[in-house]
């Protein structure tokens, strides 16, 4: 039997259909039996629910723009008008909602588009949606809402349409490349969702059999000529030789199961006769192969569902059918709530739902069949991955403190558990395994195991500049250590600034958890010199901040270490003299002791404690 119908461009994105709410197709009819290609707007091929149109062009006819140099986005082209190539179409919408299409074409063509609100060739006004971008990109869609296969970056796609029933559009599609390989036209949008029958408004086609219908092969469709005075009924047939009688069929209504072009002679009492005539297209019907059930780690928490479109298909062509997912029975029978093909799963099992569509014809499909997808948790390791032996530590435990069930690990060293001690520093590797139903998911995870010594105080400098007091704490080695100041915030930095006169702590502290060591020291002010010569500035030599600590005791000692003086927190301070006499000019040096914090009686340390006496 010869195709009435060839499918135009059966593009394979179309089996990545994402978001595309509804879907017409339109289709080329052979031989020219109706030539249904408009280049000219007053002669715009209708367009409603179910009608089969051509997807191509052929030059045009008179230029509906009248010379103009623009209409909207569409500026002149080679022919010194808007239009090259171009084709015509008009529809009336029948619902509210949201409105959109995407025209696919070659992706090594440039095809424009104008969508005009008007019913009025003459009376066009400017395209309320307009791309008359070309496609360097080489993108297989264009059109206004979402491009279906899911480019969110095509600039060849312009905003959603929202609409009101009652409202007449005119559509140019234009192509503006060097070749012609013609083009399908899916609409889409909430309103064949919501209104799927009636979206589109079949009263602008003034035919008595009707619009062109698109059917299923094995499905009956029933032609209606039913009118008044009518003495017979004369039905013919075209499936590419012309009309031809169909025999014995003298009824009102004519029940056809082929594709072909219809026409109906009705002779009327009054010999008014009437001569209608129909397009009706059968396309194939789809079966959905059986599918075998998967199971697959959950490593990544996405399953690649298009793996499975060739054993849904079988031996069908992906240039014919559509392979689409769901999560239920209903999604699959109704083609709305279709899975992404990357398909975000979680653990455990699932049953996944499989329609296969005509891409000629959407109403054509089989969603008979579904399989298992099973997803075997991966083994999550997060246990540190650098752990420190501190010097003096016979060992340090590894790995994942607990143990789960089902899970098998596997050490490098050859230990079989999720922790194993360790005694010496170097690297080791944990691998863990779940196996279910036959399917093992694997991860390893390495520890580096470090010695580390904690750190000792080498020095203590105390800057006592008696306003603003400086404490550099000074280690035995090099390292990224951390400093605190007595209950104070720690620091990576070895220098603590304004700190107050007094008895304090200091602490250097292992980062990697191997101890910390501390000193206690005194910060205390006092003059480098003094000049006991009355005065009244600078006579007494003192040490400011002996307050704040407990039983202080200062001794004096000349450079020969004799003591020439005692002093405690009751002092005045020294006045340079030795029982009444006075001591030359000279450098002196003092002890500060005190009662510490564990009660024994200290000697202050780091203090640099030596000043001069001028006179």
């Amino acid at each position: 039997m010869l195709e009435l119908f060839l499918g135009l461009r059966k593009i394979h994105l179309l089996m990545n259909c994402f978001r595309i709410l509804f879907c017409f197709i339109f289709f080329l009819g052979i031989n020219g039996a109706v030539a249904q290609v408009s280049p000219d707007c007053n002669n715009a091929i209708p367009i409603c629910s179910d009608t089969p149109v051509n997807g191509g062009t052929n030059g045009f006819g008179v230029d509906d723009f009248n010379g103009a140099a623009t209409s909207g986005c569409l500026e002149q082209t080679i022919t010194n008008a808007i239009e090259s190539n171009s084709a015509w179409y008009r529809f009336r919408t029948g619902a509210s909602g949201q409105l959109g299409f995407n025209i696919s074409t070659d992706v090594t063509e440039d095809w424009d588009f104008a969508l005009y609100r008007a019913s009025d060739c003459n009376n066009l006004g400017e395209p309320i949606r307009c791309n008359f971008f070309d496609n360097q990109d080489q993108n297989a869609f264009l059109g206004i809402g979402e491009d279906p296969s899911g480019n969110t970056d095509n600039i060849q796609y312009e905003d959603w349409v929202d609409v009101t029933p009652g409202e007449d559009y005119y559509l140019l599609i234009n192509n503006f490349s060097n070749s012609n390989s013609g083009f399908s036209i899916q609409f889409s949008g909430n309103i064949f969702v919501t209104d799927p029958f009636t979206a589109l408004d079949c009263s602008i086609i003034s035919n008595l059999l009707g619009a062109p219908i698109a059917a299923c092969e094995g499905q009956n469709v029933t032609l209606d000529a039913t009118t008044s005075d009518v003495i017979t009924y004369n039905w013919f047939s075209d499936t590419g030789a012309g009309f031809q009688p169909i025999m014995g069929e003298n009824n009102a209504t004519l029940v056809v199961t082929t594709s072909a072009f219809y026409r109906v002679e009705v002779i009327t009492v009054t010999n008014n006769n009437i001569i209608s005539d129909v397009q009706v297209g059968f396309s194939v019907q789809p079966t959905t192969s059986t599918l075998s059930d998967e199971v697959s780690c959950l490593d990544t928490a996405i399953f690649d569902l298009s793996t499975k479109d060739a054993e849904a298909l079988g031996t069908q062509s992906s240039d014919d059918f559509l392979v689409s997912y769901y999560n239920s029975q209903t999604d699959a029978n109704s083609g709305n709530n279709f899975l992404p093909k990357d398909y975000p799963f979680q653990a455990g099992s699932q049953t996944i739902y499989v329609r296969v569509t005509s891409i000629e014809n959407p109403n054509c499909y089989d969603a008979s069949e579904h399989f298992e997808l099973v997803a075997v948790d991966t083994p999550v390791l997060d246990f540190p991955e650098e752990l420190f032996l501190c010097d003096g530590d016979s060992s340090i435990i590894i790995g994942s403190p607990t143990m789960i069930a089902n899970y098998t690990y596997s050490w490098d060293t050859g230990e079989t558990t999720s922790s194993i001690n360790v005694a010496q520093e170097g690297i080791y590797t944990l691998t863990a395994t779940n196996t279910q139903s036959g399917q093992s998911c694997s991860n390893s995870r390495t520890v580096t195991v470090v010695i580390s010594s904690p750190p000792a105080i080498s020095d203590i400098e105390i800057n006592d500049l008696q306003n603003s007091n400086e404490v550099t704490v000074i280690p035995d080695i090099e390292g990224n250590w951390e400093y605190q100041l007595d209950t104070g915030t720690l620091q990576s930095s070895n220098v603590f600034r304004d700190v107050q006169p007094g008895l304090h702590t200091v602490f250097i502290y292992d980062p990697k958890g191997c101890g910390f060591v501390s000193e206690e020291i005194i910060v205390v002010g006092f003059p480098k010199f003094f000049t006991p010569n009355g005065d009244a500035m600078n006579d007494y030599w003192y040490i400011e901040g002996i307050l704040t600590l407990e039983n202080p005791e200062v001794t004096i000692y000349d450079r020969f270490g004799k003591l020439v003086q005692q002093m405690n927190q009751n002092s005045s301070g020294w006045d340079g003299t030795l029982n009444g006499r006075l001591l030359p000019s000279a450098d002196y040096w003092f002890k500060l002791t005190y009662t510490d914090t564990r009660g024994q009686q200290a000697t202050a340390k780091y203090i640099n404690n030596h000043f001069s006496l001028k006179r």
